[in-house]
Parts: C-alpha cells; structure tokens; sequence
C-alpha cells in the first residue's frame, strides 16, 4: 500500500505542476504596467473649452452707447463760407431750406450733385433710360427720351466721356411752397464728345477733342417726403 500511494501522490503532484503552468501561460505574468481594473463609480475629468474662446462682445445697445457730441451751428457769417456769399440771396434761399430740413448739407449736395451730373449725362449718351428716369423729373425726362428715341430713329450713336468738372456753383436757391427744396447749380466741365451716324462716321463733336462745357441744372427735392434723393427738374446751356 504504501508504494501505491507514492505512485497516486506522485501522479497528482504532477498533475498540479501541469494544470499550473498552462495557467501561467494563458494569463499571462504581473510586470507591474497593467492598467488598474475598471471602476464604474471612479469620477471622470470633464474637459471644457476656456469660456474666452467661444465669448463675442455684443455691439453696445443705444441706450449703453455714449452719446456722440452735438456739433455746434456755424455762426451765420461762417455757415454758407465758400458756398455763398454773406446776405445773398443764394445764402438766404439756403437758410430757409435748412429751417425747413436742419440735416441739409450743402458741401454734401454739391458732392452728390456733381455725381448725378455725371451720370445722367453718361446715360443720356448711352441712351440708358432707366438711369435717366432714377435721376430726372418727368418733364426733364420726357425730353431726354425724346431725343434718345429721335437718335435711335436715325441710327445716331453718341459718345461722351469726362475729362474733369472743373467747378459746381449754386446760383440760386429756394423754399417753395415751404415744402420744395430747389438749387441750381452752374456747372464747368471738359468734354470729349461725338456723335456718329450708322457708318460709324462723326457727324457732329469730335472724337479726340476736349471742349469746355457748362451747364446750368436745377435739382429740387420735395423735403416733407422721406425719399432723400433729389431730382433735376431744368436744364439749360451756360456761358
């Protein structure tokens, strides 16, 4: 008996030494690297963007904005200075349209006016109705397209082109009817102008000549009306 239970023990103990080496094998060794086991209850760290980078200043509501300074009037001497003369009649005409609308500027409607004489006088050459009908009165209008719709008949082209406005007076102004702002402007310009007959052959101007022009153009602007824009309402040859 006792040589029998050496062969079993040692059987057993053989068995033990296998079973333990597949395990180490399968499972593997400790290196002191692993990462700790899952806790589902550990706290997480919570990225977040610094509030700065997503935050975009707000434009100041009116009430928060300051108030911007309220620019003194001109004394009455000073007001219409290289505009018009001290107690002319142009001055007074200006001052009843300024009592009637205090946001007129004349340095600025000058500007503008320069700008629309330009224009409408590139129009008129290119026969742009549309343009002309933006700029002019009715009745200015009517005898633009008139002589647009007489070119055409004939098969005319015209040509103009700016080569400067060398001066903008006003000559005149007025409140008429307390409601109706009217200036008149003497303009002096330099032009190349021509106009062509259906072969192409200048009948009229020069192609390549400057000529001095002036015009005299009356713009008018009903100031009880929110339309800011003014209108030529006559147009006449200067000297």
């Amino acid at each position: 008996m006792p040589d029998v239970f050496d062969i079993y023990t040692i059987i057993f103990l053989a068995l033990a030494v296998f079973i333990f080496l597949r395990l180490r094998s399968v499972l593997g060794q400790r290196t002191g690297r692993e990462r700790p086991p899952y806790d589902p209850y550990s706290a997480r760290d919570v990225v977040r963007s610094p509030a700065s980078d997503k935050v975009v200043a707000l434009p100041q509501r009116p009430a928060e904005a300051a108030a911007r300074p309220v620019e003194a009037a001109s004394p009455p001497a000073e007001r219409w200075k290289d505009i018009a003369e001290t107690g002319s009649t142009v001055a007074a005409g200006l001052d009843a349209i300024v009592g009637a609308d205090p946001d007129f500027d004349a340095k600025h409607f000058i500007t503008g006016a320069r700008t629309a004489y330009e224009m409408i006088v590139t129009a008129f050459a290119a026969g742009d109705r549309r343009q002309l009908r933006n700029l002019l009165s009715r009745e200015v209008f009517d005898g633009f397209d008139a002589a647009i719709t007489e070119r055409e008949r004939k098969s005319e082209t015209a040509e103009t082109r700016f080569v400067s406005i060398d001066g903008s007076t006003i000559t005149a102004a007025e409140l008429r009817n307390r409601t109706t702002a009217q200036i008149t402007i003497r303009f002096v310009s330099k032009l190349v102008s021509a106009t062509r007959d259906r072969s192409g052959a200048v009948i009229d101007g020069s192609a390549d000549k400057v000529t001095d022009v002036t015009d005299v153009w009356t713009f008018a602007r009903d100031i009880s009306s929110r339309d800011p824009n003014w209108k030529v309402v006559a147009t006449e040859a200067g000297q």
